[in-house]
């Protein structure tokens, strides 16, 4: 996770790449998920072990309401190989079927097309702009459930 967050090529829309010590909380607030919501993000391999990235669901506040959001990461090597798409179906259908959350949402860099094109196959549409997060604007796609 550390060597992920860290790499300037996966975090290229983020204001910058991680430090170890940013990964280690990174994880200890995906415990404190587990711990409060049964949920957060979930490391990503292939059947054969390899590390892929993470994806999830966790809570974010999106323009001061609290939003179920689906987000992923997945290491430079892997990029492109549908690994996101396929890692956000699953939250996609545990969220809607599992959870029962009426809305999914993914927030996302406003230059980040290969992102948003992971929330478009999922069914995703432009929603809104938030303008509360370390982004100055970030775009929010999102799809209703019910």
């Amino acid at each position: 996770m550390a060597g992920m967050l860290g790499d300037p090529e996966v975090m290229r829309f983020y204001p910058a790449p991680k430090t170890r010590e940013q990964a280690a909380a990174w994880i200890a607030w995906n415990e404190r998920n587990y711990a409060e919501h049964g949920f957060g993000l979930w490391i990503v391999e292939t059947h054969d072990g390899q590390f892929v990235g993470d994806c999830g669901l966790t809570w974010q506040e999106v323009n001061g309401v609290r939003r179920l959001e689906v987000g992923y990461h997945v290491v430079a090597a892997l990029q492109g190989r549908g690994y996101a798409t396929e890692a956000a179906t699953a939250c996609r259908d545990y969220a809607r079927d599992v959870l029962d959350a009426p809305e999914l949402i993914a927030i996302i860099h406003p230059d980040n097309s290969a992102s948003e094109g992971v929330a478009r196959k999922l069914g995703m549409q432009r929603l809104d702009d938030d303008h509360g997060g370390s982004i100055p604007v970030r775009t929010v796609l999102g799809m209703r459930f019910s």
